[in-house]
């Protein structure tokens, strides 16, 4: 992906805030450097909150965020830019809050699960990254991709596949 067209001059506070600190400014695979960013913010999560504080904290952000995405997407007249990574953030985000035993193995394997997820868009979330014009439909297929991704953590451990 050429990430030139993807990078317009942004605002200081999108850069920080909307890039993950700059995680999405990478000029390959932003949503994987947005994600890798995440690992230690959403371990120090579960070792600050319970998974409902996560739940909580994950839906008031992408509360937040989704006008923030939507008044971005207007500015810069992009449907979702790349080097916007704090919807991978919240997905990730949910999907931490699903892994039965949060160890960081396990954190990192909900990781990889949450970016595949999230590149292969299997509906709904492909329904909310095609259909809904808002950026609040920006968030919500990561918000998808990482129900699957923590989905699939829970069949890992009921099966005692990982720790």
């Amino acid at each position: 992906m050429d990430n030139s067209r993807n990078r317009p001059k942004i605002k200081i506070v999108d850069k920080v805030l909307l890039s993950f600190f700059g995680a999405g400014l990478t000029p390959f695979a932003p949503g994987t450097f947005g994600t890798i960013a995440a690992i230690p913010v959403g371990y120090l999560l579960i070792q600050l909150c319970s998974p409902v504080e996560i739940i909580i904290i994950t839906i008031i952000l992408s509360t937040i965020f989704s006008f923030m995405l939507e008044a971005a997407r207007k500015r810069y007249g992009l449907k979702d830019p790349g080097w916007i990574v704090i919807d991978e953030v919240l997905g990730y985000f949910t999907a931490i809050a699903l892994v039965p035993n949060p160890t960081l193995p396990n954190l990192l394997i909900a990781a990889a699960l949450f970016r595949f997820f999230d590149i292969f868009k299997i509906w709904p979330a492909s329904f909310f990254d095609k259909k809904v014009e808002h950026g609040s439909g920006i968030i919500l297929d990561d918000i998808v991709a990482g129900l699957y991704a923590g989905g699939v953590c829970l069949l890992l451990h009921y099966f005692q596949i990982t720790a």
